[in-house]
């Protein structure tokens, strides 16, 4: 669990928008999409629903599946958000998994990447999924240290679609409470 402050995970909202698109800013140098599949010039309302919808396999881009979109909230902040996939495809096999997860820069190193994976393993458990697929790049000491924290078990090491190398761990879903 965290030391700080307890942690909610929930549903995106309209209420989101200036946090949430602070995070994509915050997180964008580190290539990473605090909010995937967001278009340009797309209004809030309608990516909300959008996001939303997919958890039931509606409005999909092609390439992706049936999703689980949570927000990570302390203290009225966005902190951070996890992507459930309900299935893998062939490139989630090699590059994405069934989880993925990030946290804002400044709530980092206080358990909260922890505490949602677990959370997000939880939710897996509850959706049928065990084990879970969970990938780092190679490079990515802090998530390679919260996948091994709970749990994971590396499978292999593989070309990743930038070049580099991805890392690609398994991980047990119905250890962690629901």
């Amino acid at each position: 669990m965290s030391d700080g402050p307890s942690m909610t995970l929930r549903p995106l909202t309209a209420a989101d928008r200036a946090e949430a698109l602070a995070a994509e800013q915050e997180l964008a140098p580190e290539h990473f999409q605090f909010l995937p599949d967001r278009r340009e010039n797309e209004p809030w309302p309608d990516f909300v629903a959008r996001i939303r919808s997919q958890e039931h396999g509606e409005g999909l881009t092609p390439g992706y599946v049936p999703a689980t979109f949570l927000v990570a909230e302390v203290d009225g902040r966005l902190i951070g958000r996890v992507s459930i996939r309900h299935e893998l495809n062939d490139v989630l096999r090699r590059f994405g998994g069934h989880i993925g997860y990030g946290v804002r820069p400044e709530w980092r190193r206080h358990g909260y990447a922890t505490d949602l994976l677990r959370r997000a393993l939880a939710a897996c458990a509850r959706m049928g999924i065990d084990p879970a697929l969970v990938t780092c790049d190679d490079d990515n000491t802090a998530s390679i240290g919260v996948i091994e924290n709970c749990a994971g078990v590396l499978h292999d090491r593989g070309a990743g679609p930038d070049g580099g190398i991805v890392r690609r761990y398994w991980m047990p879903t119905t250890i962690w409470p629901a």
